[in-house]
């Protein structure tokens, strides 16, 4: 079976479950599973250490997830209309992947949670493609044919997928960005068939 790797970093939890929802999508293609996985928070030099393993969810990403995955969905919080740092710092280190081709011509998606409808969703979904272009990723993103995608009142856009919280910071998805991040997952995960990816 081939699996599609699924990486985001969530501080509030919204994100966390939009990457559920995204993997769920993944597991509706036959033959296609998800893996989950996130990276760790980064801090200043003078605050504490994050535990080498979170204490739950998802595992902290290993080289090897990417180096196994047939296809990649990145996830981030939107941080002044551009990814959270600690994806950010992820990514930065990926200089040994970049140079041996690791994510070359495999299908890449995106999604993002923001407190406000105008909290840079779109900006920040771009922004998280700019560096799967340069590692050769083949940007997929949620065409029209979505439906919800003309309907949405949050989050979802065709650069990805997307939550709005709120004022009240509320984590869970509504049903129109459940649907929008479940047919990414799954539009990644044929992409990636289609292309002949291997896990």
């Amino acid at each position: 079976m081939s699996e599609i790797l699924v990486l985001y970093y969530s501080r509030g939890g919204s994100v966390a479950r939009l990457a559920k929802q995204v993997a769920r999508g993944v597991g509706e293609v036959a033959g296609m599973s998800a893996r989950l996985r996130t990276v760790p928070p980064v801090a200043p030099v003078t605050q504490q250490a994050a535990p080498p393993e979170p204490e739950e969810g998802a595992p902290y990403v290993q080289a090897r997830d990417l180096e196994e995955c047939a296809g990649l969905v990145l996830g981030s919080p939107t941080r002044f209309g551009n990814m959270a740092a600690p994806l950010k710092h992820f990514i930065d280190g990926l200089g040994a992947q970049w140079a041996s081709g690791t994510l070359v011509d495999k299908p890449a998606g995106v999604f993002t949670s923001t407190a406000t409808q105008h909290g840079g969703q779109e900006s920040t979904l771009l922004s998280m493609q700019v560096p799967l272009l340069h590692h050769g990723c083949v940007i997929v993103g949620i065409p029209f044919t979505e439906p919800a995608l003309s309907t949405t009142r949050g989050g979802g856009s065709p650069y990805g997928a997307g939550h709005v919280a709120g004022g009240d910071n509320d984590p869970q998805p509504s049903e129109e960005e459940s649907v929008l991040a479940r047919a990414l997952g799954r539009r990644v995960a044929r992409i990636a068939q289609q292309l002949g990816g291997q896990a």
